[in-house]
């Protein structure tokens, strides 16, 4: 059984969150609502920055799904997408839809116009890498690192 998407709307966002919020628990990310919610909800709002993919096949009606963000990167050739979070809920693991979730999202960013597409995994999710890596994914061997920013930057201007 092959596994569909349909682009999320605003209107799926109760559905999406409860997947995300499962998906966080799961992954051990910490969840903040302050900034999860109102980035969902201006990504379902606002297709110049991304989509979600609402992913489903067989008999599980809401299999997971997937988010991806626009990016731009010089070294990259510009414009490209972040696979930002790929979640299949419990029901639809061990039916090869993994694979099939990475191509739909592969063959969303084709038809959107990137070039790459680039994704982050946590270190102690060595399964997800190697699906990654089986999939065509190259390890750069770099570290994502984050810097929180303020709302007002201090000491940039005198």
């Amino acid at each position: 059984m092959n596994l569909r998407f349909r682009l999320a709307t605003p209107e799926d966002f109760p559905r999406l969150l409860a997947m995300v919020r499962a998906f966080y628990a799961e992954d051990q990310i910490a969840y903040d609502a302050a900034l999860v919610e109102p980035g969902l909800r201006t990504l379902l709002a606002e297709p110049a920055c991304g989509a979600a993919l609402l992913l489903e096949g067989g008999d599980v009606a809401e299999a997971g799904y997937i988010t991806l963000g626009w990016c731009f990167s010089v070294e990259q050739g510009g414009r490209f997408v972040l696979l930002d979070e790929l979640y299949l809920a419990p029901a639809a693991r061990g039916r090869g839809w993994g694979r099939q979730a990475l191509a739909l999202a592969r063959d969303w960013a084709i038809v959107e116009g990137a070039s790459v597409m680039r994704l982050e995994v946590n270190h102690h999710n060595a399964r997800a890498k190697a699906l990654y890596l089986s999939a065509g994914y190259r390890d750069d061997e770099r570290d994502i690192l984050t810097l929180p920013l303020a709302v007002s930057p201090a000491g940039l201007h005198p």
